[in-house]
Parts: C-alpha cells; structure tokens; sequence
C-alpha cells in the first residue's frame, strides 16, 4: 500500500509526488524543513516545533501563508498511515517554490510544501545503555541557527560517524564543542549542567530546551557556556539530546570512555523526567 504524503494542498501516494527540477529547493536547497515527533498520535511540544519553523522561515524570507492549518495536516498524514497508536515522525518541508534559476530572491513565489509522516520508535538500547560519539571539525555554513535542508555537511560527517562504528558525531569549532550532526550536546561535571548558549553556531534544539525546563524545575544548576573538547572528555555524563534521540547518553568520545562507560544518574533523572512529561 502506498504511503500516504501531503504536497502543495493534497493528500496523495508518494509516488504521485511531482517536484520541478525549477523548484529553488532542488536546486539551491532553498528551504526549510522541520520534524515532530508524535507519541500515539499525540504530538510533543508542536508549538515550539512551529515556532522554530516560523523562524527559519522568516530568516530565508520565504513567505508561506498556511501555518495554522499544518496542525490538521500532521493529523491526517498520522491517521492514514495508521501511526496514531505508534510512536512516529513528521517531516516538514518547505522551500521557495520554483522559477528559473537565478541566485536574488524572485519575489512573489507560492512555496512548495512536502510533508509526510513515519514510524519513529524509541531507540530504547541506546537510551539504555549509551552510544559512542566521535568527534569532527564542524565544516557547516555560520547560519546552523535556520533549520536549512542544505545539510550535506551534516550528512558527510554523520557517515563519518557510521563508518566508526558510532552513533553520533560531536561538531568542533575553533575548539570548541558547537552541537552534533543531528543533535544538541550537553555535558556534565559536579552534578552541573552544562550547554552552549544559543547563537548562529548551533540549532535552538526543541529537547534541548526542555532538558533545561527539567533542570530548573528539579533543582539542578545549569552553565550556558562554551566548553572546549579537551572539557568534553573530562565531563562526567555527556547526553545528545533531540526529537529523534530524546536524551541519549554519550559513554565513549572517539577513544575516551564517561562516566565509566555508563549512563550517569543526572542523565538517568533527565531521563525519566522526559518521559514522564511525553
């Protein structure tokens, strides 16, 4: 049975799905995309999804119209490929539109929409017993702030990482730790917990934001800071957090085993704080 897709105001099998090699997003990676997770059909935290996506969307300046109605479309596209008693995706896509390729912005364009949804378990092994993370000299553009389908870096060094055998790649910059490919890193020393501040190095991470959420309303201090990789080794728990990773424990960086290669209580308490709000 075909998967059941939405594009440009209809829902049709994906292989109905005709996209113009004029679309901007084809040919410029001219867009934005976002991705929620949906536990039984229920999203989590929609709204600091959606105005992520409004963000991106109005750094590019690309004027799409119809963001009050993607919660309904969500809803359906969950429905009909019969996710809603699973745990499942859904991917966003939004780019310029289409127009002969020129490198201004052309003016007056209708935006091309493409979202589809899909099963998105628990990765419940890796939340369990950590994963080992590599690390790598950050080669993304200086706008990692804007949600960007142009993630061709990401994926080159998150293949790096398969490759390693691991299960993430830890971005570094001038030294210091930016985020991962795919994920926003965290570490922690003295029962503290520490993050890079948010700027246009690192994605505003949707579970970032609520692991800080946990920690101020469970009495654990926080440091919004840079930290260096040569600190990252010296961290007692590193957690990789995101939509898809939740909060997953980093026990092995490159070479160097944290914590004793196993998950640290703070990361445990995050754990299972997370889960009770999911």
């Amino acid at each position: 049975m075909s998967e059941i897709v939405y594009f440009n105001g209809e829902f049709v099998g994906e292989e109905d799905v005709k996209i113009s090699p004029r679309d901007r997003g084809f040919l410029f990676a001219d867009g934005v995309y976002e991705v929620a997770k949906y536990y039984n059909g229920k999203p989590f935290r929609y709204n600091d999804h959606i105005e992520r996506l409004k963000r991106s969307l109005s750094e590019l300046k690309i004027s799409f119209k119809d963001i009050s109605g993607l919660s309904a479309i969500f809803a359906q596209l969950i429905l009909r490929n019969n996710l809603d008693k699973l745990h499942a995706g859904i991917y966003v896509q939004i780019s310029r539109g289409q127009h002969k390729r020129i490198h201004s912005f052309p003016s007056n364009l209708k935006p091309t929409i493409y979202a589809y949804a899909f099963e998105l378990p628990s990765f419940i092994e890796n939340l369990e017993n950590g994963i080992k993370v590599i690390t790598r000299e950050d080669i993304r553009w200086q706008r990692c702030d804007i949600k960007s389908v142009s993630l061709l870096p990401n994926t080159m060094l998150f293949n790096e990482a398969t490759e390693a055998d691991a299960g993430e790649c830890i971005l570094i910059r001038e030294g210091m730790v930016t985020e991962a490919t795919h994920s926003s890193v965290l570490g922690v020393k003295n029962g503290v917990v520490i993050t890079r501040p948010l700027s246009n190095f690192i994605l505003p991470g949707i579970t970032r934001k609520v692991i800080l959420e946990i920690c101020a309303e469970n009495g654990i201090q926080v440091e919004e800071r840079m930290f260096s990789e040569k600190e990252l080794y010296e961290f007692d728990e590193i957690i990789i957090a995101g939509t898809g990773s939740e909060i997953t424990p980093a026990i092995q960086v490159n070479d160097k085993v944290i914590g004793n290669k196993k998950p640290g209580k703070i990361t445990r308490l995050l754990q299972q704080k997370f889960f009770e709000l999911v």
